[in-house]
């Protein structure tokens, strides 16, 4: 599909103005590491909320949502809707904390929490670790769902064509502006991208196989799709696809943008936050755009895919000029997008590449960070300048984007593939990331025990173990890999922990009175230190708020759920649930402000 001259200058402008931020933000972003990492940690709370959820709009999010409403249903989706619990505990527990403990990326958490050489080897590991391997996995998969948009709409564009061009801008805005380029254009790129996504959905339902939206949820071929809840007769169903998301994987998982504790590129805004109050209010902006705004459009665009492509043939038959390689059912949804006519498909192409853009940007200047920070500075050159490191940064900016791009070309081939990956190798280790912060006797040990052995477990279950070996009850394969994954790393980091040394009784204090953490689990140490005379909670006055603090995540919860599904009713034109549901938000959101003023902040 071609795209016609009107189209072209749409994309033409939108490149012109996203390259313009970088440009207007590199003024200030080369100034030092803290401009170019963190925007001078002055960023209001509505700019770095939309910067959030415009990161995690990626190309690929789309295609993911789709494959699976196309192969399990609307109730797959409870694979990330899980998360939500996660997102809720980071707004209400452990967004302030981040923003007390004023490091510059969140690896630097672990010399201000540990102590020695191994919190020394944990910064500078996973700096490489997450900043390299796990940063490139996520880039090279959004990267691919880049190629396969092309390689539809585009006519068959060959995918190394579509790499080289979707990496120029991004790496020339990323590397110029830093992290204040970043968001703005993040925001920018988030109002066209909800655009495009709602306008894609309005034009898949309106084509004459369908007829209409009221149409398509009565269409007999997608009522076994149609389910936001799976079938409770089936233990089969329910059990992997509700009930270990939600009793388990949400807070034993870690995974980029819902980290258990928080993390990665959301500690990264929450650290840049003009104060604490800022750093709340943007995780929980985030949390309602990421959850209760953008399912939707993308939901109703995979249900219209089934009528029109059923099945891979009938995708192959339309686009025969697509790499066999590419070939799956997340590839339906830029199927949909060529039905766009000129000038609207111009838009929405503009659209996708806003979301590549936003996601991209964002994981080369995370990743950079890791690099710069917890690796140059920390190890290889400590006396950097900060025109050194600002340089640094942008060289990694670029040597990351090329590593991203070769993954995409010669290893991945779905976005279904790498988010399992995602998934598993992070199993077992949430529960440490949201204890850390409340219990003195985790330690390093802890978490290094946890990352050995949850990366080898990866590695094997999913190079050298079938599915079906694993299966048990009424279990799919990858979901019993899950719960194995947990159980091995769960039991090997508390035995790590019980055999090995506390942490020095200073580092544990002075991390104390850093970020006041509070509650029983740091008893002992507030105790010993009063005995020799010391009071490490002085100025702590926060209290002990976690009743409060849990009471705000629940109800949290139950106001973002009840918008999705009263959004969900009237799509499915049930108008009375969408009015049940809606009012329930609107209350719980009531409710949650007003427990909201009962927080203190510093």
């Amino acid at each position: 599909m071609a795209l016609q001259t009107i189209d072209w200058i749409i994309v033409g402008i939108f490149f012109v103005v996203v390259l313009g931020i970088g440009w207007a933000a590199s003024r200030s972003a080369g100034k030092d590491s803290e401009s170019f990492f963190l925007g001078g940690r002055g960023m209001p709370w509505w700019l770095l909320g939309v910067s959030m959820v415009a990161c995690t709009f990626s190309a690929d999010t789309p295609n993911l949502v789709t494959g699976f409403v196309r192969e399990n249903g609307v109730s797959k989706n409870w694979a990330w809707w899980a998360f939500l619990i996660t997102g809720m505990v980071t707004v209400f527990i452990y967004a302030k904390l981040w923003r007390k403990s004023a490091v510059v990326t969140d690896l630097g958490f672990y010399e201000i929490r540990y102590s020695g050489k191994l919190a020394s080897f944990l910064r500078g590991f996973r700096s490489i670790y997450l900043g390299i391997f796990f940063n490139c996995l996520i880039m090279g998969t959004v990267t691919l769902a880049a190629i396969k948009i092309g390689g539809v709409m585009l006519d068959g564009i060959p995918p190394y064509q579509v790499v080289i061009g979707a990496s120029l801008v991004v790496v020339l805005y990323a590397s110029l502006g830093g992290i204040k380029g970043v968001v703005w254009a993040d925001f920018f790129q988030y109002g066209i991208a909800m655009f495009g996504a709602v306008y894609a959905a309005y034009v898949a339902v309106s084509q004459p196989e369908i007829g209409g939206l009221t149409e398509l949820i009565s269409h007999p071929a997608i009522q076994d799709k149609l389910g936001a809840m799976p079938d409770f007769s089936e233990p089969s169903v329910w059990v992997p696809l509700l009930l270990i998301p939600i009793a388990i994987q949400w807070w034993a998982a870690w995974y980029p943008g819902a980290e258990p504790g928080g993390g990665g590129y959301i500690a990264q805004r929450m650290l840049s936050a003009k104060n604490e109050k800022n750093a709340v209010g943007a995780t929980m902006l985030f949390n309602f755009a990421h959850y209760a705004l953008r399912p939707w459009p993308w939901i109703i665009v995979a249900l219209a895919s089934l009528i029109l492509y059923p099945d891979l043939e009938s995708i192959r038959g339309a686009f025969p000029n697509i790499d066999v390689k590419y070939l799956k059912h997340d590839v339906a949804y830029p199927a949909m997008l060529t039905k766009l006519g000129p000038g609207w498909l111009g838009l929405v192409v503009a659209s996708i590449i806003a979301a590549y853009m936003s996601t991209i940007g964002t994981h080369l200047n995370w990743g950079s960070s890791y690099f710069v920070n917890d690796f140059y500075k920390r190890f290889v050159k400590p006396d950097a300048t900060e025109k050194q490191m600002v340089g640094m940064g942008r060289l990694t900016t670029v040597v990351l984007m090329v590593i991203a791009g070769t993954l995409s070309l010669t290893v991945l081939d779905n976005a279904t593939q790498a988010f399992n990956i995602l998934i598993l190798s992070g199993a077992g280790t949430g529960t440490i990331y949201l204890l850390r912060w409340f219990w003195w006797r985790i330690n390093a040990v802890t978490e290094i025990v946890a990352m050995v052995v949850a990366t080898v477990m990866a590695v094997v279950l999913v190079l050298y173990v079938e599915d079906a070996t694993v299966q048990f009850w009424v279990l799919d394969g990858f979901t019993s890999k899950l719960l194995l994954t947990f159980f091995v790393v769960t039991v090997s980091w508390i035995i790590g922990m019980l055999v090995s040394p506390p942490e020095d009784k200073e580092i544990l204090r002075s991390f104390y009175k850093l970020t006041k953490p509070g509650g029983p689990g740091w008893k002992r140490v507030v105790e010993e230190a009063q005995a020799e005379g010391i009071d490490i909670t002085e100025g702590e006055g926060n209290g002990w708020q976690m009743p409060l603090q849990i009471l705000l995540v629940f109800v949290g919860c139950i106001a973002i759920y009840s918008a999705l599904f009263s959004i969900g009713g009237l799509v499915y034109g049930n108008l009375l649930q969408g009015i049940i549901l809606g009012g329930l938000s609107v209350v719980a959101m009531a409710v949650m402000f007003r427990l909201m003023r009962k927080l203190k902040f510093d």
